[in-house]
């Protein structure tokens, strides 16, 4: 093998990549040329190792030039290659940025989400704030404040979820009341506030319970609040939610921590009161409880209940959008079922 061998190699290399048509055509010529076994350049090192000592230098360094400048050129023509196949296929796919793209599938609001929404805009037309408060309680601001003595039954370990025992006073909390109490202890009346959360109770999951549910409260206090501001207040909220045309009636009734209690129906929006299944006959509709704050409760958040009253009301929006979507099964709303929500 001598110098003008390895010249003529390269040159001839050179040609022959210059002349690949495709990608698997110069790969043929890599392996012709620089093959680790049979390569017509690279196989000539082992004839380098028998040249005479004073030819060695001079071939090789003609056996790196051709090699380099094939590598050169294989590396060029393959990079030529590639942009060719990106450019093709970029014609073949067209992407225009400036395109408008198919429409986006929007999600859906839960239906319990969206009649919390909708009770607080419209508690929101009546100046009541929406707060909310910590789901970790202690028994203090879930029952003792609240005129629930240490004897009452919701104290029980059957019905409220402790987190160390009753006798550490920690708990889930059983409703939203608490903040309420929490809301007067921070500073003086007037208050309208709004307490919508999750709350927790040793329930067994069945069609009409769920251990886990939703919670909406309204507590109001100023001077001069009667009865009939808590009935005006109810009737707006009702007839806001269920239609101008429902009617609103109020029963008596017994919590611990309003005085006088008060049950709100409205009438059935199914048969329209004169009786069905969903209203089990009645033509009436069991909403929520409320009442006038219980003096006692008053003086535990530190306020005179000879200058000061107030009313509050409570509903479950689990339960009401069960009933006003229709479902059977209160449980439904929690399956993660898409094809329920997208009903909504």
């Amino acid at each position: 093998m001598t110098e003008g061998d390895l010249q003529a190699l390269g040159e001839q290399a050179l040609e022959e990549i210059a002349g690949a048509v495709d990608a698997d055509q110069l790969e043929s010529v890599r392996r012709k040329y620089l093959g680790r076994h049979g390569g017509l350049i690279s196989g000539s090192a082992q004839s380098l190792a028998e040249a005479p000592t004073e030819q060695r230098a001079t071939l090789g360094r003609a056996f790196n030039s051709a090699k380099q400048a094939v590598e050169d050129a294989l590396e060029s023509r393959e990079t030529a290659f590639r942009l060719a196949r990106w450019e093709q296929s970029t014609e073949e796919e067209w992407l225009d940025l400036t395109y408008p793209r198919s429409p986006l599938e929007r999600g859906h609001q839960h239906p319990v989400g969206r009649l919390i929404r909708e009770i607080e805009d419209i508690g929101a037309a009546l100046g009541y704030q929406s707060v909310r408060g910590p789901e970790v309680e202690n028994d203090r601001f879930n029952f003792e404040l609240l005129n629930l003595p240490p004897e009452h039954p919701a104290r029980d370990t059957h019905d409220t979820f402790y987190l160390e025992g009753p006798a550490q006073g920690w708990l889930l909390r059983t409703h939203t009341s608490p903040v309420q109490l929490r809301t007067m202890l921070a500073g003086p009346p007037p208050y309208r506030i709004l307490v919508p959360g999750k709350v927790y109770r040793r329930d067994n999951p069945d069609p009409t319970h769920n251990p886990m549910f939703h919670q909406v409260e309204g507590l109001c206090v100023d001077q001069g609040v009667t009865v009939g501001d808590l009935k005006g207040t109810l009737t707006y909220f009702l007839q806001s939610l269920f239609g101008l045309e429902r009617r609103v009636r109020l029963r008596p009734s017994f919590f611990p921590y309003t005085e006088p209690s008060l049950e709100a129906d409205v009438s059935c929006w199914f048969c329209q009161g004169t009786g069905c299944r969903s209203c089990l006959g009645k033509g009436w509709i069991e909403i929520l409880g409320s009442g006038m704050v219980h003096p006692q409760v008053l003086r535990n958040a530190g306020l005179d209940p000879h200058r000061y009253s107030g009313f509050a009301f409570g509903m479950g929006p689990d339960r009401i959008a069960a009933l006003k979507y229709g479902l059977e099964d209160i449980r439904d709303l929690y399956e993660n079922d898409v094809r329920l929500l997208e009903q909504f």
